[in-house]
C-alpha cells in the first residue's frame, strides 16, 4: 500500500539563487567570466605543454589537471548558468543522476591527481639525482591512470544509491546544481545508509589523498629548510606553496559539505560554499600553477613568439603580393 502512494518524480526543479534574484544579471556576469577564463586558461595550458617540448613528468600531470579543470567545471557551471536564466531550472532525473556522476567522478580525480603531482615535487626535491629513474615516463602515465580510475570508480556508488531512491515530491533541490546532500534531502526514502556509504566513501578519499599530500610536503619542507640561502629556499618552495594552497582551499570545502556538514547553516551559505571547488579551483590551476613556474612562462613566450612570427610572415606576404 505504500508503494501506492509514492508519486514518480520524472525531473527536479534546481531552486539556485532565489533571494537573490535582482542580482541574477550580475551573478550570471560573473560566472559566465569565471567560466570563460577558465576554459581559455585551461585549453592554452593544454596547447602550450603540447606544442612546446615540455616532456618532464610535471608537465604531463599538469596538463592532466588541466583537461581534467575543464570538464570539472563543465559539470556545473552551464547548469549554474542556466538556472539564473530560467530563474529556476528543471532537469530529468536520469540527466541529473549523469550530472552527479560525472561531478563526484571528476571531483575524486581532482583529489588524486594533485597528491601524485605532489608524490613528483618530492621526488624533484628530494631525490634530484635518481629523480629521473624514479619518475620514469612509465611510472607517470601509471600513476595518471591510476588517479582517472579511482575516481571513475568512486563516482559509480553514490550515484547508483542515490539512483535507488524514492522520490516523493516536493521535486525542488534547493541549489546550484545536482550535488550529493541536496539530491537526497527531497527523497522519501530512508537515506540513513546512502549518507554513511557516501561519509565513508568521501572519508576515504579525502584522508588518502591528504596524507599523500602531507607526507610529500613534509619531507619537502624538511628538504627546503637545509638549502642555506634564503632566496634559494624561496625560489624552491614557491610552485610548491602554490600547489599546496590549491590542495587547501580544494579539500577544505569540500570536507566541509560532504565530511563535517554544519545541519545549522542556511542552504544559502551552502551554496556559496559550494562555488568554490567546481567554480572557483579550475580558475586558480592556470593562474597558480603555471605563472609560477618559469619553464612553462618561457614555454609560453616561444609559441607567442613563434604564432606572431607565422602570422607576420603571412601578412607580410600577402601585402608583398597584394
Amino acid at each position: 500500500m505504500e508503494s501506492q502512494n509514492v508519486s514518480i518524480v520524472t525531473e527536479f526543479q534546481l531552486l539556485g539563487f532565489q533571494n537573490v534574484l535582482e542580482w541574477w544579471t550580475l551573478l550570471f556576469a560573473i560566472f559566465l567570466s569565471i567560466y570563460f577564463l577558465t576554459v581559455t586558461g585551461n585549453i592554452v595550458i593544454i596547447t602550450v605543454v603540447s606544442q612546446d617540448p615540455l616532456h618532464s613528468p610535471r608537465y604531463k600531470f599538469l596538463k592532466h589537471l588541466s583537461f581534467l579543470e575543464i570538464w570539472y567545471t563543465s559539470t556545473s557551471v552551464p547548469l549554474l548558468l542556466a538556472n539564473l536564466l530560467s530563474q529556476g531550472q528543471a532537469i530529468s532525473f536520469p540527466d541529473c543522476i549523469a550530472q552527479l556522476y560525472f561531478f563526484v567522478f571528476f571531483g575524486a580525480t581532482k583529489c588524486f591527481l594533485p597528491a601524485m603531482m605532489a608524490y613528483d615535487w618530492y621526488l624533484a626535491i628530494c631525490s634530484p639525482l635518481r629523480y629521473s629513474s624514479l619518475m620514469s615516463p612509465e611510472i607517470c602515465t601509471k600513476l595518471v591512470a591510476i588517479s582517472w580510475l579511482t575516481g571513475i570508480s568512486t563516482g559509480f556508488l553514490p550515484s547508483l544509491m542515490i539512483s535507488k531512491l524514492d522520490f516523493c515530491g516536493p521535486n525542488q533541490i534547493n541549489h546550484l546544481f545536482c550535488d550529493l546532500l541536496p539530491l537526497m534531502q527531497p527523497s522519501c526514502s530512508n537515506v540513513y545508509i546512502t549518507e554513511m556509504v557516501i561519509f565513508t566513501l568521501s572519508t576515504a578519499v579525502l584522508r588518502i589523498c591528504f596524507f599523500l599530500t602531507l607526507v610529500s610536503y613534509v619531507f619537502i619542507v624538511s628538504s627546503i629548510l637545509r638549502i642555506p640561502s634564503a632566496s634559494g629556499r624561496v625560489k624552491t618552495f614557491a610552485p610548491c606553496g602554490s600547489h599546496l594552497a590549491v590542495v587547501t582551499i580544494y579539500c577544505g570545502t569540500t570536507v566541509s559539505m560532504y565530511v563535517c556538514p554544519n545541519p545549522h547553516l542556511s542552504p544559502e551559505i551552502n551554496k556559496i560554499t559550494s562555488v568554490f571547488y567546481p567554480v572557483v579551483t579550475p580558475l586558480l590551476n592556470p593562474v597558480i600553477y603555471s605563472l609560477r613556474i618559469k619553464d612553462f612562462k618561457d614555454a609560453v613566450r616561444k609559441v607567442v613568439r613563434r604564432t606572431c612570427g607565422i602570422y607576420g610572415v603571412r601578412v607580410k606576404a600577402g601585402f608583398f603580393i597584394g
